[in-house]
């Protein structure tokens, strides 16, 4: 059984304790015949021998007890002295320990020391290769600004030769243009003739008789035309063929016969906003979101030309009602380019202080109308560029521009949802249609006027399609088939059908 100290320290004292009575006794009894031998002269003698006798024992008597307190506090500093030594052991215990840990410490300091070391070499040579790469840098970039230099200079030199090559491109198209028009100036003549008297409509191919336009009222098919809304609709002339173009970057024929697909045109890289077609069916045009125009040939799908030039989406296009070599096309890049399909190149621009969301050849071809978001309808000379007219037709943005059959007479659709019918030669309103419920559902909502001047057809956001008679300035037919807000109207040229289109991509076709 392990005592504890307290335990060893009062033994030890029991012990000392009694090894000091045994050696007193001891002492005593070694004494005791020296004592009673001296005790026996002394008693006769006299009583201060007596008196010293006592004395003595009582120093005797003291020295012992002297010697027991002194054997008591031996015992206890000897058992203060076990206590110290086990507490040096442990003491001399955790010194060890400390002095291993410090051990390890200082092998960590000198590893950190190493790796340090190390590091600083490789900061040192980040920092050469750095200073390096600086001064690489640098002299590229001396390089790239004498590069750009010259090529500012290239390119300036470049925009001067365009410019000339465009004067006198210019010269030899006012030329040409001077020549064709007196070649077909009897032509022009007997179309002005016909239009006038209202029986014949020329075009490239030959006189083409039509039928007096009928009004919808019954739907004849529902055409599943486009993913994501077909924002534009138009028919090849003197044709019953259907051509629609829409956000799925598509351009589609339909037999509005059947309702069924004839073709389908890609390679266009943004969403279709405009479509037009040349007077022989032969190329269409598609204005595209992508800042392109693009033209393909309808006979073989393929891309004939891709017209890049504007810098914003391009919202309207038309083609030249005396030659389908020339196009017109406006942007949100606030300006109108003229292009030559021939060249595939353009060939002028006007630029305008606000963006123009339709656009339209006059009947001779020598004058551009436009329909702004400021609501003005703007009239252009081709040959000059300069602004012959304008006139403030809706008080929100023209959506949509469409030519009656004689040219005389324009369509004008604005977002403050009004229609109005303007004298192009003095651009006096000559008819204003309404409706109670008919909203203009986007900038770019195309109305039409139908082949024989006497209705106008326009879609509205609740997905109806209101038909006016221009005579009566009041609406004929209501036609309530579309599910959502319809974008667009075109015309057959031979009389009907009337087509439409939704935002959801649905065509209707109506007798």
């Amino acid at each position: 059984m392990i005592m504890s100290p307290n335990q060893l320290a009062n033994e030890a004292i029991k012990h000392a304790l009694k090894a000091l009575r045994q050696r007193h006794l001891l002492e005593e009894g070694a004494h005791a015949p020296a004592f009673l031998a001296l005790s026996r002269p002394i008693i006769t003698q006299s009583s201060e021998w007596k008196e010293k006798a006592e004395k003595l024992e009582l120093e005797l008597q003291q020295c012992y007890k002297a010697q027991s307190r002194l054997s008591e506090q031996l015992v206890v500093e000897v058992a203060e002295v076990r206590t110290s030594k086990s507490l040096i052991g442990e003491k001399d215990a955790v010194i060890d320990n400390l002095e291993q840990e410090l051990n390890r410490a200082r092998e960590e300091c000198f590893q950190l020391k190493a790796d340090l070391e190390i590091k600083i070499k490789a900061l040192e040579l980040a920092i050469y290769e750095n200073q390096e790469i600086k001064t690489q840098l640098e002299a590229m970039t001396v390089k790239a600004k004498n590069a750009e230099a010259e090529n500012k200079m290239l390119v300036d030199r470049w925009m001067l030769q365009k410019m000339q090559d465009a004067e006198r491109l210019n010269e030899a198209n006012a030329l040409y243009e001077d020549m064709i028009d007196r070649l077909k100036a009897s032509g022009l003549e007997k179309l002005a003739q016909q239009q006038v008297d209202g029986v014949v409509r020329q075009s490239e191919e030959g006189a083409e008789f039509f039928v007096e336009s009928t009004v919808p009222s019954v739907c004849k098919h529902r055409i599943r035309g486009h993913e994501g809304g077909c924002g534009t609709i138009l028919f090849e002339h003197n044709s019953g063929k259907l051509i629609s173009g829409g956000q799925d970057r598509t351009v589609k024929l339909w037999d509005t016969n059947t309702g069924s697909l004839s073709s389908t045109l890609q390679g266009c890289l943004g969403s279709v906003l405009d479509l037009a077609i040349t007077h022989d069916n032969r190329s269409v045009i598609a204005a595209s979101s992508s800042n392109n125009l693009y033209a393909w040939d309808i006979s073989s799908g393929r891309v004939r030309h891709t017209l890049t030039g504007h810098s914003d989406k391009v919202c309207a296009v038309d083609v030249s009602k005396i030659s389908s070599r020339y196009v017109v096309s406006a942007a949100y890049d606030r300006t109108i380019k003229i292009w030559d399909l021939q060249k595939g190149y353009c060939t002028k621009t006007f630029i305008f202080a606000s963006n123009c969301n339709a656009v339209r050849f006059s009947m001779d071809g020598q004058t551009i109308c436009s329909g702004h978001v400021d609501g003005n309808l703007r009239l252009w000379d081709i040959q000059t560029g300069k602004l012959i007219s304008e006139v403030a037709g809706h008080s929100l943005a023209v959506t949509s521009l469409s030519l009656s059959r004689n040219g005389n007479t324009i369509l004008t659709s604005g977002r403050d949802n009004l229609h109005n019918l303007f004298d192009i030669r003095s651009l006096e309103v000559c008819g204003t249609l309404r409706a109670s419920g008919n909203r203009v559902a986007s900038n770019w909502s195309r109305s039409c006027i139908s082949p024989d001047d006497n209705y106008v057809a326009a879609g509205s956001a609740d997905g109806s399609v209101h038909v006016w008679s221009i005579s009566k300035q009041d609406i004929v037919s209501t036609l309530k088939e579309h599910a959502a807000s319809v974008l667009c109207c075109s015309w057959s040229g031979l009389g009907k059908p009337l087509a439409s289109a939704d935002r959801n991509g649905i065509i209707f076709t109506w007798n």
